[in-house]
This record gives C-alpha cells, sequence and structure tokens, in this order.
C-alpha cells in the first residue's frame, strides 16, 4: 500500500499507533513534529507535512513534540530486553536457555533476532560474552582459574578455556599481561549510542551509524593492548544518569571520569573543547587561539574529528568561522539538536 498524504493524515487523525516509526507529522504552523499516535489536537490538513525519519524532521527545522516526545524512543531497547541485560549485570553467570525465555513470555527467536540486528551476535553468543568478561576480571584480581571457570557457570575447564582463548587470545593462565574494555548500548534522545569503559573512565562515546565506529574501536584496543567485550563498568551507571540530566536541561557539566587516549597535542584540544560552556560556540580558529597555536587551525580540526568521547567532550560546540555547522560524526542533524537543546536551556 504507498503512503499517501491522505492516508497519514488519516492516520494522525485516528492516533493509529500501527503507524509508529513508519512516518513523523510535521505541522508547518507550529513548527512542531509529532509521532502519528500524538493526543494533541490535530491541525487541519493544508498545514501538515510528512517525513519518514526523525532526522528529516530536524533538518526541516521542526522541534520535537513535547506531548508525545518523538525523539525518547528513537532505537530504545525494549523493555523485556533491558530486564534480561539486568539479569545478566547482577549475576553473570546466569545461563538462561530458551526454555527459560518461554517461561518469562518471550519467544526466542524474536529475542535472538534483536541481538542479532543489534549487537550482531544472538543471545546465547552474547550471554557467553558477559560471563568471559566477568571471568577475566576475577582472574585479574587473583581468583584461581579453576574456581572461576566453574563459578562463571561453565561446565568444564576445557571449555572455558577454550571460550577465554577465542575471544582474548591467550589461555586464562596467561592472561594476566591482557586488559579488558567493557562495553555498553545506551539509548539517548538521539538514537542509540556505543559507550566503552576502562577501570580510569569512560574512553568512548559514540552513535552506532557513526561511520569510523568499527575504525575507532579496533584503534582504541590496539592503542590500550585491550579486548572490547560486552560488560559492566561502575563508569556506566554515572554516564547514564548523567546523560538523562543533560538532555532534559538539568546538567550543564559532566562529571563522570575520562579516559583519552590521544597525543599531548589532542588531549589539549580536547581539554580545550571541555571547557567551551554550555550554549556556547567556538571557531576552529577562536579554539586554536586558545590553545595558542594560531597557525594550527587545521591540526586542532583533525584533533576535534579523531574525538572519540561525544558530548561530554562537546566537539559539536565547534562551528565554521561563518557561523555555519561543520561537519560532524553523529552527523549534522544531531549536532544541531544539540546546539538547539543547549540554547534553549542556557
Amino acid at each position: 500500500m504507498e503512503l499517501t498524504h491522505e492516508i497519514m493524515y488519516q492516520a494522525s487523525l485516528d492516533k493509529d499507533v500501527s503507524f509508529e516509526g513508519i512516518f513523523y507529522t510535521a505541522v508547518k504552523t507550529t513548527g512542531i513534529f509529532c509521532r502519528p499516535s500524538c493526543t494533541a489536537r490535530k491541525p487541519k490538513k493544508e498545514n501538515v507535512e510528512f517525513f519518514k525519519t526523525v532526522k528529516d524532521c530536524i533538518l526541516k527545522g521542526y522541534r520535537p513534540c513535547k506531548v508525545c516526545c518523538p525523539l525518547e524512543k528513537l532505537n530504545e531497547t525494549p523493555q523485556h530486553i533491558k530486564q534480561l541485560i539486568n539479569e545478566l549485570i547482577e549475576n553473570p553467570a546466569n545461563k538462561l536457555k530458551d526454555y527459560d525465555l518461554v517461561k518469562k513470555g518471550l519467544e526466542p527467536n524474536t529475542v535472538r533476532r534483536w541481538f542479532l540486528k543489534n549487537h550482531g551476535i544472538t543471545f546465547q553468543a552474547y550471554q557467553r560474552m558477559f560471563r568471559i568478561n566477568s571471568a577475566f576480571k576475577k582472574i585479574q584480581n587473583g581468583d584461581s582459574v579453576t574456581e572461576t571457570a566453574f563459578n562463571s557457570g561453565f561446565d568444564s575447564l576445557s571449555g572455558f578455556g577454550d571460550s577465554f582463548k577465542n575471544i582474548f587470545g591467550v589461555s586464562p593462565k596467561n592472561s594476566r599481561a591482557k586488559a579488558v574494555i567493557d562495553l555498553r548500548r545506551i539509548e539517548t534522545p538521539l538514537g542509540t549510542m556505543y559507550a566503552c569503559a576502562i577501570e580510569k573512565g569512560i574512553c568512548l562515546l559514540e552513535f552506532t551509524d557513526r561511520r569510523m565506529l568499527e575504525t575507532e574501536f579496533k584503534a582504541l584496543s590496539k592503542s590500550l593492548n585491550a579486548t572490547i567485550i560486552q560488560g559492566d563498568n561502575n563508569h556506566f551507571i554515572t554516564l547514564e544518569n548523567q546523560l538523562t540530566e543533560y538532555f532534559v536541561g538539568a546538567r550543564k557539566e559532566f562529571t563522570v571520569p575520562l579516559f583519552t587516549n590521544g597525543s599531548v597535542f589532542q588531549n589539549t584540544v580536547w581539554e580545550t573543547l571541555r571547557q567551551i560552556p554550555f550554549g556556547s560556540t567556538k571557531s576552529y580558529a577562536e579554539l586554536a587561539d586558545s590553545i595558542n597555536k594560531p597557525q594550527a587551525v587545521r591540526a586542532v580540526a583533525n584533533a576535534n574529528g579523531m574525538n572519540m568521547i561525544a558530548i561530554l567532550i562537546p566537539c559539536h560546540r565547534v562551528i565554521g568561522t561563518d557561523g555555519k555547522l561543520t561537519g560532524y560524526g553523529g552527523g549534522l542533524w544531531r549536532k544541531q539538536y544539540l546546539l538547539e537543546l543547549e540554547q534553549q536551556h542556557c
């Protein structure tokens, strides 16, 4: 069925939830865009236009509706998936099989497809990653390999050893020199992000559709001589809480610890970025002047582009000398949204 203007307008009048995620209604007279199921008073047909994505709405200058919050569940993890992941965080040794999922009222194939789509691995593989991550940290803390293997839910030492070696490239006994980088998927009003953390702090925060993401993962893993693997980290709790506060305008500075792995020059640029006030912007030239390197505008721009910790290190606050928006790894539409969000709550 072709989605005509008439069909979409009628769906919005009917507040039809079956059209959720298929189109968005933008109101020309108010500059607001909504979900199809929005309960707000409906405008006249001639005053609306329709878009396929929230990105298209924002690029056209529309703001999200405060009634239906069209950005709030952009690629959000379903509640039943969140509950499964929380169970793993609380007890990494847990081994949930298809039978257990059915007992919880879940369809195993549906769970499997969600993890394949959003993590590139099945739910069973995701569980193994969590168990191996937990086991790795126990061995690093001095626990015996045998005790760790069985306490982590493995049925045999050989099976544990094989799984461990497949991920870390070494046997459990020879893993003392290795390190792990914890990975978590985080939802924000602008879409899903991947967060990475080590003991020292957050070392990566990027939108999952970032083109350079795979390259950044490899560079981070190589520079820290560590394996990136799904797991829990205390910094993730702080990060999620502070991001939530930021997106509702209740936080203007982030205090979650960061670990920035770059050259002296890059770290100088990144630290200077963090000093740009909430709601303000600087040009690349002004940024270069701030570090007493007025001739290094291009180098400053390159360092800005190499930032792997989006939002927390606010490279979105850097604009062109002419005041126009310049490149942003998460997409210019997100940069525009972040700047408007900050100016609104400044």
